[in-house]
């Protein structure tokens, strides 16, 4: 039995940041140090992003506040909130966000009702509340209120695909099954202005967004799905434990992301792709880039250097994960479904009969990489909520 993906809808804050406007707010802080200062220039300008969204409104300049929590505009200077004040933000914001991509991802579907949902899986690493984000979307969307919920928290930038493995797994044990996977986060809640090299990449780095994934497996759901999800695996890297955490401190939580971590994968992708890909021998023994599409999330712009390098994959075939790094930055576990849903809207190949393979890949704390091999069916419609058109308006952004 195989689960498909029906639909796979996405949605950011209405706030966007510039990242060269970021990177001279930031680097004019007066705490900076000499390398500090020049740690920030290189990073806000190797990362290869563009733009990012954020659901702190304030963080612009075209926003005034009367109690900044995170930028004084009049001073210019960056504030550091509490982890309570940072997680209250999550708790009212990101409800928003997960209620966004979930509405969008069922209108997608129109031939299933709100009641055909069986269960919800919601996925976060940047804050905590309960009643959590699995019991507002039910209540807000209407969900039948005995469907099964459950929440993965604080796995990382990897999470989407144990979520979108659990929904395999419930729908092949329950033929009748309707999963909503819905992904949320607010990363640039836990930006801050220092010296040390971590939080500098993560401010460089990070930015807001959701994706939501309807998956079944009922009769006939092939004749209309985009996605089949065919194999995941999991491989923890013998090294580098240390080189990627994400903790929980006084003022926000703290990224550890050591800039061995480019080199961690440069020396483990292979090994890790190996169990995935041996689930199906005649693909395994073929070129990486005889699969034509590579889902990799984009944890920043070295990263993705590296996997194109060591498997030696065509610029074409980065292009997703550059495209939505340039443009959205690293959503965390959202970041890979922006990845997949690119890939999607794109038109099928001729010849290819909707059956193109797509490998796709994301890194975490541990060092952990999660891996999944999917077969594309039909394009997807390009749909965007209202929460994604109006992220296209402009606003001068600090970071």
């Amino acid at each position: 039995m195989t689960a498909y993906v029906c639909s796979l809808e996405t949605a950011v804050p209405t706030t966007k940041l510039i990242q060269s406007e970021a990177r001279d707010v930031f680097a004019a802080q007066p705490g900076l140090s000499r390398l500090g200062s020049r740690l920030v220039n290189t990073c806000f300008d190797g990362a290869a992003i563009e733009t990012r969204f954020t659901a702190v409104e304030e963080m612009t300049n075209a926003s005034r506040s009367d109690n900044p929590q995170f930028y004084d505009q009049e001073s210019g200077l960056l504030l550091n909130p509490s982890t309570k004040v940072r997680n209250d933000i999550f708790a009212r914001e990101a409800t928003k966000l997960f209620i966004e991509a979930a509405r969008a991802a069922l209108a997608a579907v129109p031939d299933l009702g709100l009641l055909d949902i069986t269960h919800l899986i919601t996925v976060s690493c940047t804050g905590f509340f309960n009643p959590g984000p699995d019991y507002k979307v039910v209540r807000e969307l209407g969900l039948n209120p005995a469907v099964q919920r459950y929440h993965l928290g604080f796995m990382g930038c990897y999470a989407a695909f144990p979520a979108l493995r659990a929904a395999k797994l419930f729908c092949e044990a329950d033929p009748k099954a309707v999963v909503l996977v819905v992904c949320a986060e607010l990363c640039s809640l836990h930006v801050r202005t220092s010296n040390d090299p971590d939080a500098i990449m993560g401010s460089a780095l990070f930015a807001d967004g959701a994706a939501a994934a309807v998956v079944t497996a009922r009769p006939g759901a092939r004749d209309t799905a985009l996605l089949a999800l065919d194999h995941f695996e999991t491989v923890l890297t013998p090294v580098g434990e240390d080189s990627m955490a994400w903790n929980i401190g006084d003022n926000g939580f703290e990224m550890v992301l050591g800039n061995y971590v480019p080199h961690i994968i440069d020396e483990h992708i292979v090994g890790a792709l190996e169990p995935l890909l041996a689930r199906e021998p005649e693909l395994a023994a073929l070129p990486y880039t005889s699969i034509p599409h590579w889902a990799i999330h984009p944890g920043g712009r070295s990263i993705l250097d590296k996997v194109e390098s060591r498997l030696d994959l065509t610029e074409e075939q980065l292009v997703p994960a550059r495209e939505i790094l340039r443009n959205y930055g690293n959503m965390s576990s959202a970041t890979v479904l922006f990845v997949l849903k690119h890939i999607l809207e794109q038109p099928l190949r001729d010849g290819t009969g909707g059956g193109e393979r797509i490998c796709s890949m994301a890194f975490g704390p541990g060092l952990t990489v999660e891996t999944g091999l999917f077969t594309k069916l039909r394009q997807a419609v390009a749909r965007h909520g209202k929460t994604s058109d109006a992220a296209t308006a402009e606003a001068a952004a600090v970071g």
